[in-house]
């Protein structure tokens, strides 16, 4: 029986990651964490425990150490884009403890968190669209939004002259895009814990919603799966992997933004036939695998109710 600590239970990462594992063949205890008491991912695990906030670093580690050994945690799934980047700065921590940390290190994390650190890191500029930090050298229409952001918030779509003010009023320290018109995918991306990039599952976003897949269309594109795959050997990314790609008026996928975790819709992938949870957990078992091929299936998602008695 494996003991897995997942982080960030209110979030749709941890709770596909929770689904994900319930259905592997693994055997595992799922032990949830979160700040809030009320976050739904609780009342599907084993057991859950409230922690402090991630801008309280400090206190987080030692709480999430304190968990740590009490449960006798195996295995740490990266499910929070706060806390994934504060567990990797203090990896030999959990790794003292036994711990497998089946992500990516914290350099790499803070390369992928800054979208200008990004844009300069990946050598090929062609799979990407133009971004400048200088809004002089860019011309409309484009995409404004925060070099360092979280789910689609303060992105600005600005066509005319007259939309600049507005969204530069609201966007600290903004890069500028260039804005693409085609089709957005998200692809997960798995690698294994010495970097060798091992499978991309592109998913058509056929609707979007608060920056999550709520509808989405598994698409093996052969083009955008290996630009995905260069990127994360390129970044030397470890683990699961989450990138954001859209295509431009000649259909060429450019790629927009990597998330070094798991993703809010990943469990689409699961249900297309490839367990990213549960590869990860024989990554870290280092047991041999081979990636199945995963299914061209279109999913939809809807809201589900948990009663919570007091």
């Amino acid at each position: 029986m494996l003991n897995i600590l997942i982080p960030g239970a209110g979030g749709p990462a941890a709770i596909g990651c929770i689904k994900a594992l319930r259905m592997s063949k693994e055997r595992c205890k799922i032990i949830s964490v979160d700040p809030n008491p009320l976050s739904a991912g609780f009342f599907l695990s084993d057991k859950f425990y409230t922690i402090p906030y991630a801008k309280n670093e400090k206190a987080l580690i030692k709480s999430m150490i304190k968990i740590c050994k009490t449960e006798k945690i195996h295995i740490l799934m990266p499910t929070s884009g706060f806390d994934t980047p504060i567990h990797a700065k203090n990896r030999e921590k959990f790794e003292k403890l036994g711990i497998c940390l089946p992500f990516s290190d914290f350099p790499v994390i803070r390369i992928c968190q800054d979208k200008w650190r990004l844009y300069c890191s990946i050598k090929n500029k062609d799979i990407m669209p133009f971004t400048t930090d200088n809004i002089k050298e860019i011309t409309l229409p484009f995409i404004m939004k925060p070099k360092i952001g979280k789910g689609s918030q303060k992105v600005f779509i600005c066509k005319t002259r007259e939309d600049i003010p507005f969204a530069l009023n609201r966007v600290e320290d903004p890069i500028f895009q260039k804005l693409l018109i085609g089709k957005e995918y998200t692809v997960d991306v798995l690698s294994d814990l010495k970097g060798k990039s091992l499978v991309a599952v592109p998913r058509e976003r056929i609707e979007i919603k608060a920056g999550i897949t709520s509808k989405g269309k598994i698409t093996l594109d052969k083009e955008i799966q290996q630009v995905c795959l260069d990127v994360a050997k390129e970044l030397n990314i470890k683990g699961p992997s989450c990138m954001q790609l859209k295509k431009d008026e000649q259909g060429k996928p450019k790629l927009i933004d990597v998330n070094t975790r798991l993703g809010g819709a990943t469990v689409m992938t699961t249900l297309a036939g490839i367990n990213f949870p549960e590869l990860l957990i024989k990554l870290c078992k280092k047991e041999k695998f081979i990636v199945p091929r995963p299914r061209e299936i279109t999913i939809t998602r809807y809201w589900e109710e948990l009663v919570v008695e007091n």
